[in-house]
């Protein structure tokens, strides 16, 4: 059996760097996941035959359940699955169409579940799951309210799906990063810099991701200001930590 990784929205961000650093492990291909096949095919004349561009909307259950097909006619060993693709808009919930609450929540929630199932049978011992969550799953955060809800429930799928599967050897962690450096984060929002304080490279989320999940931890937080962040919302009543940020965020918007 062919050993492969698979990394999901990997076109852009920290998808690359997954990809990127998994090129380093001892695998025989790395499907990577995303809706531009131009991006894909660059990832490909990058890292070379490794690399295999799967063309699919994870939005649609049609593109979800036509990657069973591949699999059952491919038989490989997955042994890492990333589910990174995730969409996010900063904004007054109320603007929000139905249309991308759909979207928001079929991407960061319905599709990393339905593929853990779906390579769930061709997964093996020492298999490592990554489900990029948020540090937003920590609390409630107003205007990023449904992303942040999305993330809470990844986070939250993630720590109990890996004590559900620890018995099989297989590990799942939630990756909480704050804010990472790619061209997701809006760097302008109505005409105004945004600052983004402890802002981190997505490097340094990926490589501390993946040897977290090589040591079987169920979440991976990348940095002390994260950390910290993580420890805030223990102690503060959350009511306090949303106007906090409320007033951080309310000049944007």
């Amino acid at each position: 059996m062919k050993k492969i990784a698979i990394v999901t929205g990997a076109s852009g961000g920290m998808g690359q760097v997954f990809v990127q650093e998994l090129a380093k492990e001892a695998l025989d291909e790395i499907w990577i996941i995303g809706r531009n096949e131009q991006r894909l095919l660059a990832l490909k004349n990058q890292f070379g035959e490794k690399i295999t561009p799967i063309c699919k909307d994870l939005t649609k259950n049609a593109d979800v359940l036509s990657l069973s097909d591949i699999l059952k006619k491919q038989n490989p060993s997955v042994l890492w699955l990333v589910n990174n693709a995730g969409m996010a808009r900063m904004a007054p919930s109320r603007e929000l169409p139905l249309s991308e609450i759909e979207q928001t929540i079929d991407l960061n929630c319905k599709a990393p579940a339905a593929l853990i199932n779906i390579c769930a049978p061709f997964m093996v011992e020492g298999t490592k799951i990554l489900n990029v969550s948020s540090a937003s799953a920590f609390q409630p955060v107003p205007y990023i309210n449904l992303y942040a809800a999305t993330k809470a429930f990844e986070r939250s799928y993630s720590r109990a799906l890996n004590a559900e599967l620890k018995p099989c050897g297989i590990t799942v962690t939630a990756v909480c990063p704050s804010w990472v450096d790619t061209d997701m984060l809006s760097k302008v929002i109505n005409g105004k810099r945004v600052r983004f304080p402890g802002i981190v490279a997505p490097e340094k989320v990926v490589r501390k991701a993946i040897k977290d999940a090589k040591k079987g931890r169920d979440m991976s937080v990348c940095s002390f200001y994260v950390k910290c962040q993580h420890l805030n919302v223990k102690l503060l009543p959350q009511g306090l930590t949303m106007k906090i940020w409320m007033r951080g965020v309310k000049k944007y918007l």
